[in-house]
């Protein structure tokens, strides 16, 4: 392919700077427009790139595809204005506050099949948790038998604004904005659970959404996941333990640009009837995130070469905020907050 697509970037703060950066150094993708608020206080000029102040003016520009680096309440908003304009799409997490607004995108990306939606599980593609998926996939520590994993950070307000502290910009707390990342990569080791038990609480920091979240969840074959998303973790931390049959994988850390999670490796033991609870294991660290870089090529494989989109797409992240919602709705003080009864009925088998 010679022809370089034209990419648009709604959004020019940390991500979007972030998204950038990778966007073009990829061969086939060049960013040629940008959109931000904050460019009305503060204009932003560089040569060969057009700035705008509103997402409306950045889609009448001649762009292939738009990346979405928005917060919650208007991200959805602008991945369906952009569909209805024939863009391909990547949208950062969540997909939006809530699940009407994935399945509103959902109802949009349906009416043009040619077009390619993707979003930001950006944990996905670190180097770590490609390791433990694969050795899982290949079955040498056999089957999974339970799961228990750890996200947390030190507050919820970000160095940008306060923004995600409010219900009706955010939709939820910490377990939306971090934590389903967690959420995600929990879905793509066992799949869809049936039973749910959660407390939710926002007693230290006071927001009006959470600043934690405990769940214990089990699948229909039998497998439970503990999960424990957190604002009030105070060194911040990273950890996945999932127990196997033969053995056991450990996450620990994760690369980050706060550089604040610790080193990312990965820990495999594997178990023997003589090793008495000690068994021989065997530690990777990693020292290079090639996740943004990984995630991009993705995207822009699946639109140069038509493909469909298995990792990211709409039913992924329809399905990890459902789970988010039940864990939310598991708590009867805190399922008060929510009123999901009108989401669009989204049939999965189309």
């Amino acid at each position: 392919m010679n022809k370089k697509l034209k990419v648009g970037i709604a959004g020019y703060g940390v991500v979007g700077k972030k998204r950038r950066q990778f966007i073009d150094q990829h061969p086939n993708l060049q960013t040629v427009a940008i959109c931000d608020t904050r460019f009305k206080q503060t204009p932003h000029v560089e040569e060969n790139i057009k700035s705008f102040t509103t997402y409306q003016e950045l889609l009448n520009e001649d762009l292939d595809i738009l990346f979405v680096c928005l917060t919650n309440e208007i991200a959805a908003e602008v991945t369906c204005a952009a569909l209805q304009k024939k863009r391909h799409v990547f949208c950062e997490k969540p997909p939006g506050r809530d699940l009407n607004d994935i399945a509103n995108v959902i109802l949009e990306e349906r009416k043009d099949s040619k077009l390619k939606l993707m979003y930001g599980f950006n944990h996905r593609y670190h180097e770590s948790v490609k390791e433990a998926f694969d050795i899982i996939k290949r079955g040498s520590l056999g089957k999974i038998i339970n799961l228990r994993a750890v996200y947390g950070k030190s507050k919820i307000i970000s160095f940008e604004s306060d923004w995600r502290t409010k219900r009706e910009f955010a939709g939820g707390g910490i377990l939306l904005d971090q934590g389903i990342h967690m959420v995600d990569l929990i879905r793509m080791f066992v799949g869809d659970f049936e039973e749910i038990h959660s407390f939710v609480d926002n007693s230290f920091w006071n927001h009006d959404v959470e600043d934690n979240a405990y769940a214990l969840m089990k699948t229909q074959n039998g497998i439970v996941a503990f999960l424990h998303s957190t604002a009030t973790q105070w060194r911040h931390r990273f950890h996945f333990d999932i127990s196997l049959e033969k053995g056991s994988i450990t996450l620990s850390g994760i690369l980050s640009g706060t550089k604040s999670y610790g080193a990312e490796t990965i820990t495999v033991a594997t178990k023997s009837e003589e090793d008495g609870g000690d068994p021989e294991e065997k530690t990777i660290r990693y020292n290079k995130d090639n996740s943004w870089r990984e995630e991009i090529e993705y995207f822009a494989n699946c639109i140069i070469n038509n493909q469909k989109i298995e990792q990211g797409s709409s039913t992924d992240a329809y399905k990890t905020m459902e789970l988010v919602y039940k864990i939310y709705c598991a708590d009867p003080k805190w399922k008060k907050k929510f009123n999901l009864s009108d989401k669009p009925k989204i049939d999965f088998h189309l």
